[in-house]
């Protein structure tokens, strides 16, 4: 583990490779799990807020779950709050385009239907945020799926960290990611 600016950072987000292969897994990340994406209370409320305007973009089936139980869910195992699921395990918000699972969140987005991207668990994952009273920890979120994801980004020699550079700085901003990128070369013998 590393420390960067308060925050406990998993030695593999930083030696793990890591770039997505939606043609190898086709977003399964969507669909899979016992959970929905975890949200942090302010992503709460903006989902509720911009549901109105992106809900003509999500199945009907979507659309029936959110009307029944809302945009998110308390899992007591999980210990938060995630995005609804449709009985099949699919989060809520997920729609298929050319046979690839994708965020309706970030599609209204991709349209300047919203200024939300997508809830930060999303765009930082295979980065999982731990939080508790006494630290914050980045951790690799390990899972099977995202083998084809591990292979591309060993060959393109790409670190995980550097993969999700956008969402590190979206989630924790420009200097911690810069602190972040030169704890790495030091790590990695680069500096």
């Amino acid at each position: 583990m590393i420390l960067v600016q308060e925050i406990l950072v998993s030695d593999d987000v930083v030696k793990q490779h890591f770039l997505c292969d939606l043609n190898a897994c086709k977003g399964a990340c969507c669909w899979e799990g016992d959970f929905g994406a975890p949200l942090e209370d302010n992503e709460i409320l903006t989902l509720q807020s911009i549901y109105p305007d992106i809900k003509h973009l999500l199945p009907e089936i979507s659309r029936q779950v959110i009307a029944e139980e809302g945009v998110s869910n308390y899992s007591e195992e999980a210990g938060e709050n995630g995005t609804s699921l449709l009985k099949s395990g699919a989060c809520v918000f997920m729609i298929m385009e050319n046979g690839r699972a994708k965020c309706g969140i970030e599609k209204a987005w991709e349209l300047g239907l919203t200024d939300f991207k997508k809830p930060i668990s999303c765009h930082l994952y295979p980065i999982r945020i731990k939080k508790s009273d006494h630290f914050e920890a980045m951790n690799y979120d390990r899972w099977d799926i995202c083998s084809a994801a591990c292979k591309a980004g060993k060959k393109a020699k790409l670190p995980l960290y550097v993969f999700l550079k956008d969402a590190i700085i979206r989630k924790y901003g420009e200097a911690f990611y810069e602190e972040l990128d030169a704890a790495a070369g030091y790590m990695n013998g680069d500096g």
